[in-house]
């Protein structure tokens, strides 16, 4: 799960962007000691992921918002199941809905596409992983989705890994540095914990690769027949990662070829919104001239 610190960097940067100078229409239309208690209502089938998230809203509108969680992340859920219900004043129900719901819902509709992957290889030793394809600004929470939904997470940002793709391939190589040489003298230079990954697009580069030292290689937009042939290839002396072009009608195919990760770009920059509301239950608004009991 991510931190609560980040949670609320990223819950608070949104809300700051969604009412810079406060509610003008909760201010100017709901009494002040008005109380209201909603509930997250699910309106179709889904993997919850972003319930801490969503909590987070409420409480730093205003912290006397009781926030009570009936269902967990990774927690599946149809359609009309209450996920969570909030009790406490109106208006900062009201202010808070808005952000709360955007970043439940994109959170759980990664986690619930990531979960038909996993689902989709299940039997295989395949496993599902993210990629940095993500939302600027959202990849903490978009990573957290991927594991709610049963995925695994790739390397989180450019600091935590090596990873030579097609293009740092072609700055090496263009003045005509042998590619295995120049991988050697890459790892010499990595820290000893740090990981060496290389992207190929073709079967002869593998054996160059091999003899570089790559720790992961990925096999991007091969066929099943050439990734069947690189899984041979390889031969265990490096995890084998398919990449490209991978959906939910061919994902099952990739992993049966043998490769032991599929990175999937789709499950962060393609994964649809569910469809969760926010509905009012009870509201309470006293008389004129009252304060009220919440």
């Amino acid at each position: 799960m991510s931190g609560i610190g980040e949670i609320d960097r990223i819950v608070g940067a949104a809300l700051d962007e969604d009412a810079p100078w406060g509610d003008l229409t909760s201010e100017t239309l709901i009494p002040v000691h008005a109380t209201a208690t909603a509930e997250l209502v699910a309106r179709e089938s889904g993997v919850l992921s972003g319930i801490e998230v969503f909590a987070a809203a409420f409480r730093i509108v205003d912290p006397s918002i009781v926030v009570e969680r009936l269902a967990g992340d990774g927690d599946p859920f149809a359609p009309g199941d209450a996920l969570a219900r909030m009790h406490g004043p109106a208006r900062g129900i009201l202010t808070a809905e808005r952000v709360a719901l955007n970043l439940v819902q994109r959170m759980s509709g990664i986690a619930t596409l990531t979960a038909r992957y996993v689902a989709a290889v299940a039997g295989t030793r395949a496993r599902i992983v993210d990629t940095r394809k993500t939302t600027p600004g959202l990849r903490s929470l978009e990573r957290q989705a991927v594991r709610d939904g049963g995925g695994r997470n790739h390397r989180r940002s450019l600091s935590d890994a090596v990873m030579a793709k097609d293009n740092h391939l072609a700055v090496l190589t263009a003045d005509g540095q042998d590619l295995a040489t120049a991988l050697r003298t890459a790892r010499e230079r990595m820290p000893h914990t740090a990981h060496l990954e290389v992207e190929v697009d073709r079967l002869d580069q593998v054996d160059a690769v091999l003899a570089g030292g790559a720790d992961t290689i990925m096999l991007d937009n091969f066929g099943l027949d050439d990734l069947r042939a690189g899984v041979a290839r390889i031969a265990g002396r490096a995890v084998v990662e398919a990449s490209g072009g991978v959906s939910l009608d061919i994902v099952g195919a990739i992993a049966a070829t043998g490769v032991d990760v599929i990175s999937v770009g789709a499950l962060t920059h393609s994964a649809r919104a569910l469809d969760l509301g926010l509905d009012v239950v009870i509201s309470t608004v006293p008389a004129a001239g009252t304060r009220g009991q919440p």
